[in-house]
């Protein structure tokens, strides 16, 4: 049985708009993006920003910006960091918008400082400290609903000399051209050299673009029906597209031809099809890597299972899987390519799987009140600062239309210590000798 949540686990941020794309900007920083569409709902469009740290027993998160989109609702995005500036390229219906996001260090007087420690450091009637509020941004940031220590040194350097954030629009692509229908952007992603961009819609064609200057390379009819998801290979030689047909297809990108497909011999003939693709490398090395799907059953569920799937790279062949008792939305991969995480279409739960053998190492049932509709990975390795240190093995980010911002970790696991194996060995192999000795072996 997999260890349920941990107590200091759970809301980090509650946004007034449903949420669908989440993405570290850099080691420290989560974005998030939805909207509530064009209709005059009244229900805002955009993304957020938040700052995440570890204040030594639970995550908090404070706010740090928040770009409203007008009408546009942001339903995918993709983000590639250059070290001075981000690059976020985000799906708003037919269109991909791309925009410049710079890092600006922001000093704030010591005057300000003094008001703001005692605004910050009051808590609210029902115990929970609200960090970064915006009164009119309908933002709130939580610390887990766990009060924050009183604030050392450390954390007036980071909120009073902390990262602002300047986004601004770039160019814009129409990257669907459904003719008999609505033409969407259902997924954008950038190769892991920053080279290339890739698209997929309603209207089922695979787009490969240059990076960042957003020019068609190449494009093909991958699929009939529209794309639901896509990933480059960690070494940008291939890329994989899932689609409402219930195929899963490598493409081989030098050549824009099929690589393989991916066949799996589904339980009593049930239809089953793919929700979500991520490849993950192994042991860190881009060269050697996995491919992770998530299936769901068609039509009506019944007693039919979602599956987490580990495939062959090389053939296309199904490695392991492991059944799920509920459909899956969601899918995340670390980028040491060591754990696994999946949410849940109903009971909006999320899991951590061990990724190469795809035992479940931790359920958090029932994380969100709705479907899940993205996850990822704090990053352990990330060129753009250091990774946030904690007392956890793995922790990974989830959000969904409830407009929640959840964090739910990996306790660290316990193992026996070098030297207590290999003294266990030394006093094993001496009771064997004089067992044999003994018995005249």
């Amino acid at each position: 049985m997999a260890p349920t949540r941990r107590p200091s686990d759970g809301l980090l941020a509650r946004v007034n708009f449903p949420l669908y794309a989440v993405d570290m900007l850099t080691s420290r920083h989560i974005l998030v993006a939805g909207g509530g569409g064009s209709s005059k709902t009244g229900v805002a469009n955009g993304f957020e920003i938040y700052e995440l740290y570890h204040n030594g027993s639970h995550f908090c998160a404070e706010e740090v910006l928040r770009h409203e989109t007008g009408a546009n609702v942001v339903m995918n995005f993709a983000v590639r960091n250059s070290g001075r500036r981000a690059y976020l390229c985000a799906g708003q219906e037919a269109h991909c918008q791309m925009y410049f996001v710079q890092p600006q260090l922001d000093i704030t007087s010591d005057a300000s400082m003094d008001k703001k420690l005692t605004q910050s450091d009051h808590p609210h009637e029902n115990g929970v400290r609200h960090r970064g509020v915006q009164p009119h941004s309908g933002v709130e940031t939580l610390s887990n609903g766990n009060n924050c220590h009183p604030p050392t040194a450390a954390d007036v350097l980071k909120q009073f000399q902390r990262l602002q954030f300047d986004i601004q629009a770039a160019d814009v692509i129409q990257t669907d051209f459904l003719s008999n229908g609505e033409p969407l952007q259902r997924v954008v992603r950038i190769s892991s050299n920053g080279r290339l961009m890739a698209t997929g819609g309603t209207d089922g064609q695979l787009r490969v673009w240059t990076f960042p200057q957003m020019q068609l390379s190449t494009s093909w009819p991958a699929h009939n029906k529209e794309i639901d998801d896509l990933d480059f290979s960690p070494d940008c030689k291939y890329i994989v597209s899932i689609s409402k047909d219930a195929q899963g297809i490598v493409w081989d990108l030098s050549t824009g031809k099929q690589q393989h497909k991916l066949k799996w011999q589904t339980q009593e003939g049930n239809k089953y099809l793919f929700k979500r693709c991520r490849y993950g490398t192994v042991e860190g090395h881009k060269d050697n890597y996995r491919l992770f799907t998530v299936t769901n059953p068609l039509g009506k569920v019944g007693k039919q299972r979602g599956f987490v799937q580990q495939w062959d790279c090389k053939n296309g062949e199904l490695r392991v899987a492991a059944s799920v008792d509920e459909s899956l939305s969601s899918l995340a991969v670390r980028d040491d390519g060591r754990f696994v995480a999946v949410g849940t279409m109903f009971s909006g739960s999320v899991s951590i799987y061990i990724a190469f053998s795809l035992q479940r190492v931790l359920h958090i049932p029932h994380a969100h009140s709705m479907f899940v509709t993205g996850l990822q990975f704090l990053p352990i390795t990330n060129e753009e600062g250091p990774p946030i240190s904690s007392d956890t093995e793995a922790a990974v980010l989830s959000i969904s239309v409830d407009n929640k911002v959840c964090i739910h970790s990996l306790p660290q696991r316990k193992t026996i210590p070098a030297w207590l194996a290999v003294v266990f060995m030394v006093i094993m192999i001496f009771i064997v000798l004089v067992l044999c000795s003994y018995i005249g072996i």
